[in-house]
C-alpha cells in the first residue's frame, strides 16, 4: 500500500531539485578550495626580514615554510622553524583541515545516491544527511582558519620591524568553508517540506488535477438507434429478406413511393395519322 505521503503529494518535473544542484555545486568547490589551504605554504608572509634582502620573504603554512623572493622566481621550502610548529594552532589546524576534508569526502558519497540522478524522486533522507555533513566539514575548516587570523602576529614572536600578512590559504579557506556551510544549509532543508513543498520540487495533488471527484468519468448519454434488424422470411428462398418483413421492421419512416401505374395492352384511344 502506498504511503500516505506519495498520494498527496506529486512531482511536476522530473528536474534534480535546485537545492540539490546548488549543494552538489558548492561542496566539491569548497573541498577543491580547502585542499589547496591545506597544502599550500601560505597562511601567512613575512616581510621586512632582518638581515635579508629587502626581496626575500616567507611563507609560513601549517605543514612547511617557504622563502621566495620578488625578483627571483624560484622557490626554497622545507625550512625548519620548531617553535612555529610547536605552537597549538598549528597542531589544531593540522588535524581539523584533514579531517575537514575527509568529512567533505564522506558527504559526498552519501549525498550523491540521495540526489536522484537515475531514480523518479530524489532521497531526501541521504540527501538531507549529506546536506548536514557538508556543514559540519565548514564549521571544521573555518574554525582553525578564524584562529589563526585572530591570533595571525601572535603565532611566533617577531619583531616589530617585520610585515606579517595573511597568506592567500586563508582567503581560500574562508571561501571553501562557507560554500560548504551554504550547502548544507541548502540541501538539509530538504529533509522537511517546507514553502508549500516548493523547496522540494513539489505540489498537492489538488493543486494539479483539481478536486478529488472532478475527474471522475460521467455517465453517457443514451442514445437510441435505429433497429436495422430485418427477420428472415420463414419461406424458404434464395432472397434472406422478404419485402413484406422489411417494412414492418424498420423503426424509422419509410419514403413513399408513387404507386404503379397500370398499363392496358388494348389501346382504346382514337388513332392519329402517325400511327397509321
Amino acid at each position: 500500500m502506498p504511503r500516505l505521503e506519495s498520494q498527496e503529494w506529486i512531482r511536476t518535473s522530473m528536474r534534480t531539485p535546485g537545492i540539490l544542484i546548488f549543494g552538489m555545486v558548492l561542496a566539491p568547490c569548497g573541498l577543491i578550495l580547502n585542499l589547496i589551504a591545506t597544502a599550500a605554504p601560505s597562511w601567512r608572509t613575512l616581510n621586512n626580514l632582518p638581515n635579508t634582502p629587502s626581496s626575500t620573504f616567507i611563507q609560513q603554512g601549517i605543514w612547511d615554510i617557504c622563502s621566495a623572493s620578488t625578483i627571483v622566481t624560484g622557490v626554497t621550502c622545507g625550512l625548519q622553524d620548531t617553535l612555529y610548529f610547536s605552537n597549538q594552532i598549528i597542531q589544531i589546524a593540522q588535524g581539523l583541515m584533514v579531517a575537514s576534508l575527509i568529512v567533505t569526502l564522506i558527504g559526498l558519497c552519501v549525498a550523491i545516491p540521495g540526489v536522484r540522478c537515475w531514480t523518479d524522486r530524489p532521497n531526501w533522507v541521504l540527501a538531507g544527511l549529506g546536506g548536514l555533513v557538508f556543514f559540519l566539514s565548514g564549521v571544521m575548516t573555518i574554525i582553525p582558519i578564524a584562529w589563526y587570523t585572530n591570533i595571525l602576529k601572535s603565532v611566533t614572536t617577531v619583531t616589530p620591524t617585520i610585515d606579517v600578512r595573511v597568506g592567500y590559504c586563508i582567503i581560500l579557506g574562508y571561501i571553501g568553508g562557507i560554500f560548504e556551510i551554504l550547502a548544507g544549509i541548502v540541501m538539509a532543508i530538504g529533509i522537511c517540506r517546507c514553502c508549500g513543498g516548493k523547496n522540494r520540487g513539489e505540489r498537492r495533488i489538488e493543486e494539479v488535477t483539481g478536486p478529488r471527484f472532478s475527474h471522475q468519468r460521467q455517465p453517457q448519454r443514451r442514445v437510441d438507434v435505429p433497429n436495422l434488424n430485418r427477420a428472415r422470411s420463414s419461406a424458404s428462398s434464395s432472397v434472406p429478406y422478404s419485402k413484406d418483413s422489411m417494412d414492418e421492421d424498420v423503426s424509422f419512416p419509410r419514403a413513399k413511393t408513387n404507386p404503379t401505374r397500370s398499363v392496358n395492352p388494348s389501346y382504346s384511344g382514337r388513332p392519329y395519322d402517325a400511327d397509321l
